[in-house]
């Protein structure tokens, strides 16, 4: 072997292990590498989840007897296009798993000196064959073939013809073509079904590769989301099994500050599952507030390099949907051992903080904490309790505080959006029983200014640390969205002059400045627009939209793994690592040595799982929606206008949320123009204008809930919607009304009043 010595103590770290397995002139096992670097005990359950993660990676090959190094990427590989950037394309490996936490390398593709480029011009989608290299600039690639579309599961409704033939409806509204079905696999009319291209072309015919079932039965809408965007909603019997063990940790007294005397309480909504804060609060002598936030320790029971965490890690945040939630973690830990549940032991990372009178935390200390909730209490309950009077002496300190906390908000002047949110309300059978627009209460005020004034103290004891610091992340509006917004501004003789520094407190004085309430929410709209998305990253750019120089997210570890990564890096930085009993649980719970390399690439992979995770839900609540509608076509909602193009404009019904089109094609004979500039449809004899933010009563003409998409027609005058096609007869399949062909019917108006 290469080794002579004894290297240092302790696991090895990546480069160490791929320069033993290069030099070793034997086999380059597990037990090899563990006897060269005199690992034992808990130092084997670590290394074997390092060399699972090295062969993910790419690092090393799996083979558990001997491993190989890899080199990265094979000289010769298939990359797919994901981008063009300036005329030129970036590809990423094929055979890469998008739900690795480790993000592939992105490969820019050029041609070789000398060579013409074999294929043309590349577009988003393609799959090369390609040459790679690594260079100083980073990857480049040089393609040699392109190579047929790789298979893609789709996401439909079987339709059956009269003939007999198959076809997949769609349920993405973006596509808007069936496809002929070659293989039903055991499918019938109406089921919803997973499928896959069989040939090359666009229009290849699909086989069934799975049956999902009845698409339009209770509980369907989150699976579509689910299988559509990839989300992972089942968890393997290594992960289960050791989640069992982790729940069997005994709570240790030691090293754990004892806060079992004080009253703390949860506020959560009433159908919360899992209780990742508590939060109490009470008066000082010189007028401020000793205050104190409890987040359930999840670091203490998810150690790194587990099988727990690398699951978590592709999650990357727990997914909530109306009638399920699919965690981040087991539901053991998510529902049971984490959660901070009332009259019950539990771990906590506990934050301790000093505010003055004038709402500033001036003193902040974490500590590793036994805790026992005095109540989980509602929103809505806890509300009540301080609007009648009735509040006992834990909420009446949490308000107080949380005054002094308001006051130091306001003179922050943080962005002031009002963006109302939909609540799907379900019965037992999973059936919708109302859909509204959640009220915003103090309650949740409190419980937020409590929660932001935590994740800044993370933050800020971090970087007094130079430790590792996970930021959530909210830039300023760029120069491009500022200049559009300037100009949109100028339609309504406003003025946003680009000198001067752009604020939060610039937007909320532009909104209260304005009377006419159809004209503020024009304004608030394009206020909304020019805002850039908030993201998870290990380089401070503060946060725009809270108006906060250092902002961290602290405490939901049991549903965003950002935050479980700031608790690890405060057990690190402040000395609270607390081992776990000998046994599969690994040692440490600070942060792993990969993490601490490169914070960047769970970062970014776990900023694209949020982004998953917000359209997945979206898109659920839209078909939730439309569902609900189906039955009220041919009904008028007032509306307000949220986006308009050329081909007509999007609208949103003011009291539930869902968004449809009026074609442009249904306003009437007269020609309408449209001014991107100012974001209006004009039309060019009547002078009739449709703008963001405009209010305007609306007629549902067609609502479908497979897809989530509704369009509208003006109440009176203008053109009518009519089916593409002709349409089937309709008949019943179960409890559900669906065409000849087998497919849910997709209601639309003809006629006031009138449903098909």
């Amino acid at each position: 072997m290469a080794f002579k010595k004894r290297p240092e103590p302790g696991l090895p770290t990546r480069k160490q292990i791929l320069d033993f397995i290069q030099n070793a002139d034997g086999p380059a096992g597990k037990r090899e590498i563990a006897r060269a670097f005199a690992l034992k005990g808990q130092e084997k359950i670590q290394l074997k989840a390092l060399l699972k993660d090295m062969a993910e990676e790419g690092l090393i090959d799996g083979k558990r007897t001997a491993y190989h190094r890899m080199g990265g990427l094979p000289k010769v590989t298939v990359l797919r296009v994901i981008d063009i950037d300036e005329g030129e394309a970036i590809a990423v490996p094929d055979t890469w798993h998008p739900e690795d936490a480790s993000p592939p390398p992105r490969i820019r593709l050029v041609e070789a000196k000398g060579k013409r480029n074999p294929m043309g011009a590349l577009k988003k989608g393609d799959r090369v064959l390609s040459r790679t290299e690594e260079t100083g600039s980073g990857w480049r690639g040089y393609p040699m073939k392109k190579l047929a579309l790789r298979s893609e599961q789709m996401l439909g409704v079987v339709e059956i013809d009269k003939s007999g033939q198959g076809w997949l409806q769609p349920v993405d509204k973006r596509i808007r073509q069936s496809s002929k079905i070659s293989d039903l696999g055991g499918a019938e009319a109406g089921e919803l079904v997973l499928a896959e291209p069989i040939g090359k072309s666009v229009r290849a015919a699909v086989k069934v590769t799975e049956v999902l079932g009845e698409p339009l039965a209770p509980k369907a809408f989150s699976l579509i989301a689910i299988h559509k965007h990839g989300i992972p909603n089942h968890f393997e019997e290594e992960t289960l099994g050791e989640a069992e063990a982790a729940a069997k940790l005994p709570l240790s007294h030691v090293d754990r500050e004892d806060l079992r005397h004080l009253p703390i309480v949860a506020i959560d909504p009433s159908d919360a599952r899992d209780h990742d804060d508590a939060i109490w609060a009470q008066p000082r002598e010189d007028g401020g507030f000793d205050a104190l936030v409890a987040i359930a320790d999840v670091s203490f029971y998810v150690r790194p390099g587990g099988s727990i965490d690398r699951e978590a890690r592709k999650r990357g945040n727990s997914v909530y949907f109306p009638d399920r939630v699919v965690p981040m973690l087991p539901e053991i830990l998510s529902a049971d051992v984490c959660s901070l549940r009332s009259g019950e032991d539990r771990a906590a990372m506990a934050c301790h903080m000093t505010i003055d009178a004038q709402g500033k935390v001036i003193d902040w200390r974490f500590t590793r904490a036994i805790v026992r909730i005095d109540e989980v209490i509602a929103y809505e309950e806890a509300q009540a309790r301080i609007d009648e009077d009735r509040a006992g002496a834990n909420l009446q300190g949490l308000w107080a505080c949380w005054k002094a906390l308001a006051a130091a908000r306001k003179a922050r002047d943080p962005l002031e959006l009002e963006l109302p949110e939909r609540r799907v309300q379900l019965d037992a059978e999973g059936r919708i029983t109302e859909i509204a627009t959640r009220e915003r209460l103090d309650a949740h005020r409190v419980v937020e200014d409590f929660m932001i004034s935590a994740n800044v103290a993370a933050a800020k004891a971090l970087e007094a640390k130079v430790a590792p610091v996970v930021y959530r992340v909210h830039e300023a509006p760029s120069r491009e969205k500022l200049v559009a917004l300037k100009d949109y501004l100028a339609t309504f003789d406003m003025k946003l002059a680009m000198g001067q520094v752009i604020t939060p407190g610039l937007f909320n004085r532009m909104l209260k400045d304005i009377s006419d309430e159809a004209e503020k929410a024009l304004i608030m709209e394009a206020v909304l627009r020019s805002q850039t998305q908030a993201y998870y990253g290990p380089r401070n750019a503060g946060h725009f939209g809270l108006a906060l120089g250092s902002y961290a997210h602290f405490t939901s570890p049991i549903r965003r793994y950002a935050d479980l990564l700031v608790h690890r890096a405060l057990v690190d930085a402040y000395h609270l690592e607390q081992p776990a009993p000998k046994g599969d649980i690994p040692a440490t719970s600070g942060l792993s040595e990969r993490d601490r390399e490169d914070l960047g690439r769970v970062t970014d992979a776990i900023s694209k799982a949020e982004r998953r995770a917000m359209e997945a839900e979206r898109e659920t609540i839209d078909r939730y929606v439309a569902a609900w509608l189906a039955s009220r076509v041919g009904e008028v909602f007032q509306t307000r206008i949220t986006g308009v193009q050329k081909f007509g404009f999007f609208a949103t019904i003011i009291s539930l949320g869902g968004d449809g089109l009026v074609p442009v094609s249904t306003l009437g004979d007269e020609r309408f123009d449209y001014d991107e500039k100012k974001q209006v449809l004009e039309g060019e004899r009547s002078g009739t204008t449709y703008a963001i933010g405009q209010i305007l009563p609306l007629r549902l003409a067609e609502a479908n809930p497979l897809t989530g998409a509704l369009k509208f027609e003006l109440e009176e005058g203008g053109g009518r919607i009519e089916p593409r096609g002709k349409p089937a007869p309709l008949k019943h399949r179960g409890k559900h009304l669906v065409g000849n062909r087998g497919r849910p019917a997709n209601i639309r108006h003809q006629g006031r009043g009138k449903k098909r």
